[in-house]
């Protein structure tokens, strides 16, 4: 029987065949799963394009994060390709660029709050909009960037991060005596399109193979995608509000 073996997973965030979200799709299609992307705007028609490199075919449904008209007609939209879910993941993250790469402290209010509330808030959101569905039970499963540092050049997409994190202990709080568990991986760095739209960000990744007491490969985001599949399926029955780090070891290191 395979890890995922009849169970309905949404995957938020698939823009690329590099992305990690990509991979968590297809591999949760290769482990038996019915998966769903959501899209939106202009980003709708690539998502849709990508979508066709799965395994398998997988709808695509409009979802802005963002939009409370979206999110309310989630549900609906969902039930017209499966009638529950068993499992949602969240891939969603943007700051401006007047708030990354050593902008720190002339952030302004109105882009910060941007950041927050796509990177932070939404997670809230989706969760949700998605808990109808979830009305068996099922897995929330975040992707975070370790905020429990001050890194170069993230800034205010960190902070956001640190939001995100504290964000889903409180959702796994309030989810759990639904049956549903929150968890996120807190992914070393990726060559994906998110980390190249911040302005410097070789300065986080650069020299992390050497710290890593495992290796690490930016332009593999495998490994990521397995610990996902992994919190969504049902051998972590009794784990929810956890950080699961999947960087190579990195974090657990020194200087």
């Amino acid at each position: 029987m395979a890890l995922l073996d009849g169970k309905t997973i949404l995957v938020t965030g698939v823009l690329t065949d590099h992305s990690i979200a990509f991979h968590v799709a297809r591999l949760a299609q290769q482990e038996g799963a019915q998966v769903i992307l959501t899209s939106f705007g202009r980003q709708l028609r690539l998502t849709q394009a990508i979508a066709k490199r799965l395994p398998a075919p997988a709808p695509v449904v409009e979802l802005d994060v963002t939009d409370d008209a979206h999110l309310a007609a989630l549900a609906d939209a969902v039930r017209v390709h499966a009638d529950h879910l068993d499992g949602v993941v969240h891939s969603i993250g943007f700051a401006p660029q007047s708030v990354l790469g050593g902008n720190f402290l002339a952030g302004q209010w109105a882009d910060v709050a941007t950041a927050l509330q796509v990177s932070a808030f939404s997670l809230k959101s989706l969760a949700v909009a998605a808990q109808p569905l979830l009305s068996g039970g099922g897995s929330v499963v975040g992707l975070t960037f370790d905020a429990s540092v001050a890194w170069p050049v993230y800034d205010w997409m960190g902070v956001a991060k640190a939001a995100f994190e504290s964000t889903s202990r409180y959702l796994a709080r309030d989810l759990g005596p639904h049956g549903i568990r929150v968890n996120l991986v807190a992914a070393g760095p990726v060559k994906t399109t998110a980390a190249k739209s911040i302005p410097g960000f070789e300065a986080v990744e650069g020299g992390w193979d050497e710290r890593a007491p495992l290796g690490w490969d930016v332009s593999d985001p495998e490994p990521t995608a397995r610990a996902v599949a992994a919190l969504l399926s049902d051998w972590f029955p009794a784990t929810t509000g956890e950080i699961v780090h999947v960087d190579g070891g990195v974090h657990a290191m020194g200087m």
